[in-house]
């Protein structure tokens, strides 16, 4: 008896609604849990270890933003890598260099490639008793060396961002070149420290030796976190930030947010043109519950965003099923809040930044969704059109007469096709259409909807307008 559900919107919006929540409950309670880990005052550890990737950079991302909200008086990256993702690198020392607290690396034990070009992006530099720092030459990702002219544009605008951050944090600029080239000789004073010639690499000795009173690059040696904070008089409790299986998963979600968003305009809009399914609904929610929740992982979005959606959403069932017959201020509304909530979702704005973003920060979340905007509006005309006629369909869509039952054994049962009626055709209500139901056209049932207005049973009605799966009705006078 699926095919003869009421088309009710309620039941949809529930289903979708415990699989939001159910989906949600599973990360957000730990999430909530490891912010009040964080208190005004204390020294946030983050490791820094593995390959520089973009799953590294969503979980640095998102513990600088935890530190920085949580009050934190300094935040200390324990590095050791061997490099990885120049990209990556790039995203990273971009993050490090918006900062608002003192930021510092511990090399235990190495700091290779990209990474050293990472700790040059921290204002505070420590190093193991046996680790070292350098050798960041640009490579692919074969591991052979870059053709030259490539060579040439890599060298040259990693020089130029190498030099601008480790000026800001008050690092030889020569230094951090010469890990990259090594054609780049390094001065100090009228003492060459490396020729040319070769890569620099520097040793904890190396790098913490006095020049003109000076160290060359670390601060000084230490033994562990707790023997840095010592050393660099961190008086706050030391919390440790770990990443969570769900980092890697945020990158994926992130990546894939256009297509998590048709997925969800897509699932909504079959969900209330075929009322006998229900796997379009829940597909709906699960896709615009990935697409929070992995902006959340990934430090884009907090629990605020997914309220102005829901409340959105609300909203727009509010219209359907109160106010659609008199106004659609509400319902606007409604479509306002929740595209707004997914651009919010997706702008990453770190602490203390102005509340209204600026254009390169709203520049792909606008992409993300016009492409998956555009792309749902061709699937859906698509659908209109070509959906009627697929099994799928058939399965679910209303039939030409009452189903099978223990008194119409052997009826023959025909598929109604809503291209079948024609404005002006008379018929009656089968349900309550609140704006959409059943009706029957002389041996039809199809699914209708009204152009607003709320229609009890047994009402006569008339047909405005066919659109593919779409038979617009009203009441007839």
């Amino acid at each position: 008896m699926r095919n003869l559900r009421s088309a009710n919107a309620l039941p949809t919006v529930r289903r979708i609604f415990l699989v939001c929540a159910s989906l949600a409950a599973i990360y957000f309670p730990t999430a909530t849990d490891a912010r009040e880990m964080v208190r005004k005052g204390d020294v946030v550890v983050v490791p820094l270890r593995g390959e520089v990737s973009p799953s590294l950079l969503m979980f640095l991302r998102r513990a600088e933003k935890e530190a920085e909200s949580s009050g934190a008086s300094a935040i200390i990256f324990e590095m050791d890598t061997y490099g990885g993702r120049l990209d990556s690198a790039e995203e990273i020392i971009n993050v490090l260099n918006r900062a608002t607290i003192p930021t510092y690396t511990f090399i235990n034990p190495n700091a290779g490639s990209a990474g050293s070009l990472i700790a040059l992006a921290t204002r505070h530099i420590y190093m193991a008793p046996v680790s070292a720092i350098g050798a960041a030459a640009p490579v692919l990702a074969t591991g052979e060396d870059l053709p030259g002219t490539e060579r040439d544009k890599t060298l040259s605008y990693w020089a130029a961002l190498l030099r601008s951050s480790a000026i800001r944090n008050g690092h030889n600029p020569d230094i951090g070149e010469a890990f990259m080239n090594k054609e780049k000789e390094v001065k100090v004073g009228d003492r060459v420290v490396h020729p040319k010639g070769t890569l620099l690499t520097l040793s904890a000795q190396e790098a913490t030796e006095q020049i003109n009173g000076k160290p060359l690059l670390a601060d000084a040696i230490a033994d562990s976190v707790t023997d840095l904070s010592r050393k660099a008089g961190l008086k706050g409790r030391t919390v440790a930030l770990d990443p969570t299986g769900f980092e890697q998963l945020a990158f994926w979600i992130t990546a894939l947010a256009p297509l998590l968003l048709l997925g969800g305009i897509i699932g909504a809009y079959l969900e209330f043109k075929i009322p006998g399914a229900s796997l379009p609904g829940i597909f709906a929610g699960i896709c615009f519950t990935l697409f929070f929740l992995g902006h959340y992982l990934a430090g884009l979005a907090g629990w605020e965003v997914m309220a102005l959606f829901v409340l959105g959403l609300v909203l727009v069932l509010i219209e359907i099923l109160f106010f659609a017959h008199s106004t659609i201020v509400v319902g606007v509304v409604g479509v306002f809040l929740m595209l707004g909530s997914i651009l919010w979702a997706m702008i990453d704005r770190y602490p203390g930044e102005n509340f209204f973003p600026t254009g390169s920060m709203l520049a792909l979340p606008l992409r993300n969704l016009f492409i998956a905007m555009v792309a749902s509006g061709i699937v859906i005309m698509l659908l209109a059109r070509y959906l009627p006629r697929t099994s799928f369909y058939r399965r679910f869509a209303l039939i030409t007469s009452s189903p099978s039952g223990p008194s119409l054994v052997g009826e023959r049962r025909e598929f109604a096709n809503a291209a079948a009626l024609v404005p002006g055709m008379q018929g009656r209500s089968l349900s309550v259409l609140r704006p959409s139901g059943k009706a029957q056209f002389a041996d039809h049932i199809v699914d209708v909807i009204t152009q607003g207005e709320f229609i009890p049973p047994e009402t006569p009605i008339t047909v405005v307008a066919t659109d593919g799966m779409r038979v617009v009705v009203k009441g007839a006078k």
